[in-house]
């Protein structure tokens, strides 16, 4: 696959089958998108192409808080190079391009460096200043340019359309499990190993506290989750908590892991990819930390239990 993070890096492909779309999370109904944009360009014998942005428009366009994000752009990337696109164009979304009108976007990116014989598109997409690219909008300059448009249709599960919006109130819930369902893989991110404060350790379970990779991602809800680690290309189990450590009367919300199978000295400073499988339970304030221990036990006991089926 073939990737281009700046305009000026594109190589010109003659004709081609393209998609666009920012594609937090490359959950299901992305992949049906992505999916037709393959099969179509397969068909033709020409290229698949998919344009997306970072970062995400709205980090830009919006002000206050930040989307929080389903994903780092790598993960988007990786999900995207096992979809085996030909090409993804990564473009610098910034102030300036976000005025680009729509036809313009068409006229200068899309159709001069690719030729598109076909744009396909999900049913909620727009594109362009002051988002004036709908569905409709492409399908009229389709007719006027010489290209065909596809407007696919939203994937629903259990009458529930299946969107980054949803997932991400799933994920602040606490249903990971659900929200992996609807993302078709596993949620998690890539995170920095941190010291703690050395709080597990003295309670029999050492952990290793981690930050996000992507400043923007999304957390799930405070509690205790069941979690498969990778690390170097393996995988590990173990327990992890989010949350302020309450039986300590903490109020710095904090992120930690505790493997089951794993010395924690030589994770320090290193890179994981923490997996969220399951919520297990709410974070709980404990009368001591003897009374904690006892339900760490507990919670260790029940992961063990759960993550056979995740082997």
């Amino acid at each position: 696959m073939d990737i281009y993070r700046t305009l000026d890096a594109i190589q010109k492909h003659p004709r081609s089958v393209v998609t666009i779309g920012t594609f937090d999370g490359c959950h299901r109904g992305h992949q049906e998108i992505i999916k037709k944009v393959k099969s179509v360009a397969d068909s033709k014998g020409v290229k698949s192409v998919l344009i997306t942005f970072d970062p995400h428009p709205r980090h830009v366009l919006e002000f206050g808080e930040k989307l929080p994000l389903l994903m780092h752009i790598d993960k988007k990337l990786e999900i995207l190079e096992s979809c085996r696109l030909d090409v993804v164009v990564v473009i610098p979304f910034n102030p300036d391009f976000s005025y680009m009108v729509a036809g313009d976007f068409l006229k200068q990116i899309v159709i001069k460096n690719f030729e598109p014989s076909c744009i396909i598109v999900g049913y909620d997409h727009h594109f362009g200043f002051e988002r004036e690219g709908s569905p409709e909008f492409l399908q009229n300059f389709g007719k006027d340019n010489g290209f065909a448009v596809d407007v696919v249709e939203p994937i629903s599960d259990e009458n529930i359309t299946i969107s980054s919006t949803h997932i991400r109130e799933l994920i602040r819930q606490g249903y990971v499990r659900r929200a992996s369902f609807e993302l078709g893989w596993v949620f998690g991110f890539e995170a920095h190993v941190i010291h703690g404060v050395g709080r597990g350790k003295g309670l029999g379970f050492p952990t290793a506290n981690f930050i996000p990779e992507e400043k923007n991602q999304l957390v799930p809800a405070n509690g205790v989750y069941c979690i498969r680690g990778r690390i170097n290309g393996n995988n590990l189990y173990g327990m992890c908590n989010l949350g302020v450590r309450p039986t300590f009367e903490e109020t710095d919300f904090v992120m930690e892991v505790h493997f089951f199978d794993k010395e924690l000295n030589d994770l320090y400073g290193k890179n994981i990819i923490v997996e969220f499988l399951e919520r297990i339970r709410d974070e709980q304030k404990f009368s001591d930390p003897q009374e904690l221990i006892k339900q760490l036990k507990k919670d260790k006991q029940f992961c063990m239990r759960l993550m056979q089926k995740y082997k």
